[in-house]
């Protein structure tokens, strides 16, 4: 669960990249170019094989230790001791459910309609048409109900990621006194500059496209 958490953390990163790539360039050909890639380049195929492989390793083992975890202690302890747990942590669970549905969206919105329904918009760059995925996005935040939920979703995911990189870590043995505060530190600035990343999109896109 933890190699799976830490590739979909690096996955997140390259995607916030991409994405980041309509506030600079509103002509939105370098999105495009990149979107036709991913799309069209083997490799990137086979990543996304993967990409899904990681995904449900991750859903399943959270789900598997969360119950493994409720039937090893069916009853809380008396008097709980919450000093090493964030508020975060302990819902992991729970903001991931949210996530997965979060994803659905995601995906049906945009991965699913380019892949299996069609009809998208298309542009020209350099003399060739491509499909315009930037419009589809840009049409779609500029729905102020729509950037909302996007933007609450991305919330909870932030509250998830701030005690996911350093819990990754703890689980597959690299825990340190001396080491383990940076961690977490970073942790939580991963998490903030993730989640405010992917924000900015819907936010910048309402108010200003």
């Amino acid at each position: 669960m933890s190699l799976a958490g830490l590739f979909l953390i690096t996955f997140l990163l390259v995607h916030l990249g991409l994405n980041l790539t309509l506030l600079f360039d509103k002509s939105r050909e370098v999105f495009n170019l990149a979107a036709h890639f991913m799309a069209t380049n083997p490799l990137i195929k086979v990543f996304e094989v993967v990409l899904f492989g990681g995904i449900l390793i991750h859903i399943f083992w959270g789900i598997t230790l969360f119950f493994q975890n409720r039937a090893a202690r069916p009853q809380q302890y008396y008097v709980g001791n919450n000093s090493q747990q964030s508020v975060f942590s302990k819902y992991m669970i729970h903001t991931g459910v949210i996530i997965l549905a979060f994803l659905v969206l995601h995906l049906m919105d945009f991965w699913f309609k380019a892949k299996f329904i069609g009809g998208m918009p298309e542009v020209s760059i350099d003399g060739k048409t491509y499909e315009d995925m930037g419009l589809l996005v840009v049409e779609k935040f500029k729905n102020p109900i729509f950037a909302s939920i996007y933007v609450g979703f991305l919330l909870l995911l932030g509250f998830h990621l701030d005690h996911a990189f350093q819990s990754a870590l703890q689980s597959i043995g690299i825990n340190h006194s001396k080491y383990t505060p940076f961690f977490k530190a970073f942790s939580r600035i991963l998490a903030i500059i993730i989640t405010v990343g992917f924000i900015a999109i819907p936010v910048v896109v309402y108010f200003t496209f």
